[in-house]
This record gives C-alpha cells, sequence and structure tokens, in this order.
C-alpha cells in the first residue's frame, strides 16, 4: 500500500524511542526508519552499526523518512542508549529464561500509551537482523514483548518487526473506526435526496403496473425501498439514479410503451 499526504500534520505527538542495537546493514536501517515514521515514532538510536554512520544507503531505503535518519542518535553501548528512559520493552521471537512480564504488541502499546501519558520515557528494543538481542541486552529491559504468530515460522525481518510493535502503539492512541464506507467527495445522501427520488420511481412503476395486483402493493413498494435504503447510497449515486430514470421516462414518452419491451442480450430472433 502506497500513500503519503504531505499536507497532514507534521508534528507528532511523543512516542517510544526505537533503538537498534548492532543492526548489521544500512538497507535495514533505513527500511525501519520507514516503517517508524508510518507509526508515528521518530526517535531512532543506533548502537554500534555495523557499517558505521551515517549511512547512503540507509537514505535510500528510507524511501522519504529522511526526518528520521537525520535525527537519528548513535551510542556505543545498548545500556548508554536506554540510559535517559524509565520504561524499556524488548522485542524477542523465543524464550529467554529470564524473569521477566511478556506482553503482546498490543498489551505492550496500551501500557506504553499510559506509561508516556505520565511522563515515562519509553524505549522499544531491537536486536540485530541475524541474530536478535543478546541475554544481556534484554536484562536491561523492564517487559519482553513477544508477537504471538505462527509458532512453526515467527521469523521477522528487522523493519518487519518494528511495523508490527508501531502498528499497535500507533493504534492504541488512534480514534479510526473498525469499519467506515467512504462516500467519497458528496458525503452519504440526504434522506430527503433519497425519498425523493423513492417518490418519482414509485409514480413510474405504478404507471407501468409493477405494483400489481394493488393488495400486494405495500409490501412490494417496501422491498423496493428496502433495497435502496441498504445500499447506503451518496448524494451523487441518488443524482445519477434520478438522472437515469429522467433519461428512462423521457425514452418511454418517445417511443411508446414498447420501447421497455427492448430484446434482452442473447434473445434469438422470432422467424
Amino acid at each position: 500500500m502506497a500513500g503519503t499526504n504531505s499536507r497532514e500534520i507534521t508534528d507528532l505527538p511523543p512516542a517510544p524511542a526505537v533503538i537498534l542495537v548492532a543492526p548489521q546493514l544500512g538497507e535495514n536501517i533505513g527500511m525501519t526508519a520507514r516503517a517508524m515514521l508510518n507509526c508515528g515514532l521518530t526517535d531512532l538510536r543506533l548502537v554500534a552499526p555495523k557499517q558505521g554512520w551515517p549511512n547512503p544507503k540507509a537514505t535510500a531505503a528510507a524511501s522519504g523518512a529522511d526526518r528520521v535518519l537525520e535525527t537519528a542518535r548513535v551510542y556505543p553501548t545498548t545500556r548508554a542508549a536506554v540510559a535517559d528512559l524509565q520504561r524499556v520493552y524488548a522485542t524477542t521471537a523465543r524464550p529467554r529464561g529470564l524473569v521477566k512480564e511478556v506482553l503482546t504488541p498490543r498489551a505492550a502499546a496500551a501500557a506504553q500509551r499510559s506509561e508516556m501519558a505520565a511522563g515515562q520515557g519509553v524505549g522499544l528494543l531491537f536486536g540485530p537482523e541475524r541474530t536478535g538481542l543478546e541475554n544481556d541486552d534484554i536484562a536491561l529491559a523492564d517487559v519482553i514483548v513477544t508477537a504471538p504468530l505462527n509458532p512453526g515460522y515467527s521469523s521477522l525481518n528487522l523493519a518487519q518487526a518494528v511495523l508490527l510493535v508501531g502498528y499497535e502503539w500507533w493504534t492504541a492512541g488512534d480514534a479510526t473506526p473498525d469499519r467506515q464506507l467512504d462516500h467519497g467527495d458528496s458525503g452519504p445522501a440526504d434522506k430527503t435526496d433519497l425519498f425523493g427520488y423513492l417518490d418519482r420511481l414509485d409514480a413510474a412503476l405504478d404507471k407501468l403496473g409493477f405494483y400489481h395486483p394493488p393488495e400486494k402493493r405495500p409490501g412490494m413498494r417496501r422491498n423496493v425501498h428496502a433495497i435502496f435504503q441498504r445500499a447506503r447510497l451518496s448524494g451523487q449515486e441518488v443524482r445519477t439514479l434520478q438522472g437515469i430514470l429522467s433519461a428512462f421516462l423521457g425514452a418511454k414518452l418517445k417511443r411508446g410503451p414498447e420501447a421497455l419491451a427492448a430484446k434482452q442480450p442473447g434473445e434469438e430472433e422470432q422467424s
């Protein structure tokens, strides 16, 4: 999925720091920066990156997430990178035999929101691409975060792991409804407009004898109306339907009722 709107507000609220321990490739750092900015994370901390810093390959892979790379800070050790934080979450896919609370990314995000609201500094710790975090690094953390993935294959690359954890952080504070209908620029149709169309449609169907026999008209009319009510039409769609109905009625007036009996696709000529 692609989509960037530079007109959106760029002043993001405070968010956890992302700490990459001994990242191996500049490209992975760049892709991580892209994943971070997707989720409103901008504080990137690098612990002894293998290819040094800055790295032009990271910029190329960041796909425009330059603001994350430009403010990235380099530290010699993990301990130095987390020294100013009050809560640190270490991400790992396997048990480490350490006595620590283990949370899913979703539960961790909820806790992080509360902690940051209370003024605490929070960090998300990620290990090298090949090996993950060492136990000595995890020992510096307060909580372990493990994603409930397919137990037969739970391997993630660095950017994927950051995106998964970052997504949960972002959505924990986002008010977007789980389900909505996009009506385009016109918005949903007003009931007045919809009723106006249905009144015209009823009149046309009455003239055509569709509502027959008369005693069944109320039930048939309700069924027809329910179709359009259920469709949740936009204002533009109602206007389009009004135009179709006008064209249909105009053709009938000009050509007579026989116009309605036009041959359907696939019908054969009668000899």
